[in-house]
């Protein structure tokens, strides 16, 4: 599994008919969301992804992400992500775009070409919206569903479905916001790693 691949999959192409009503709910709640999130100078989350569990800590843009046996470090400028049963690391350039689904963006993705709808508030205290990309914008997702607590505009969880139907599922298993973090978390350091192979993939 490549975790830049998996992360920076897919938008959705669902134009349903939403009264006015719904998407000023939906924006309201995205923002509330969106804007508690931009508060915090940093976080670090514990997630599940399908069968698997991982964590992301994330400061300006920055992340450095544990997943199913791969890291990804991310400094804004390079993404070095380490395959530990190969013992290797993939040298890349960072592509904003390819970002849009992981932990550390996905509360800002309906900021971008995306159209959104209230599909349900209330239940268990959570607000469920779907984010459909606009007409134009490539992508291979269908639909995009955030789970959103109404108690404290915190992100649970989302699904990505992409145009094949299949859906890849995110719950929040916890949350730490305003982590001390030192810049070099977000860089690989070659050192730590004894006798690994490293793939250059930049121009």
């Amino acid at each position: 599994m490549n975790i830049q691949r998996l992360f920076v999959a897919t938008l959705l192409l669902i134009s349903p008919i939403v009264s006015q009503a719904q998407d000023a709910k939906a924006a309201a709640i995205l923002d509330a969301m969106s804007k508690k999130y931009q508060s915090f100078s940093s976080f670090t989350a514990a997630f599940n992804y399908g069968s698997d569990a991982g964590v992301i800590t994330t400061k300006g843009g920055k992340y450095h992400l544990k997943l199913a046996g791969q890291e990804v470090f991310n400094d804004g400028k390079t993404v070095a992500t380490y395959v530990k049963e190969a013992n290797e690391v993939n040298i890349s350039t960072n592509d904003p775009a390819s970002n849009e689904f992981s932990p550390a963006n996905i509360y800002n993705i309906y900021k971008n070409g995306y159209s959104y709808k209230l599909v349900e508030a209330g239940k268990a205290g959570n607000a469920v919206i779907d984010l459909t990309p606009n007409k134009g914008k490539s992508s291979n997702v269908s639909k995009v569903r955030l789970t959103i607590s109404q108690k404290d505009n915190t992100l649970k969880g989302w699904q990505i479905t992409d145009k094949s139907g299949r859906v890849q599922h995110f719950k929040i298993s916890k949350f730490t916001p305003n982590v001390a973090v030192a810049d070099n978390q977000f860089t690989f350091n070659k050192a730590r790693y004894p006798g690994v192979e490293v793939i250059d993939l930049r121009d």
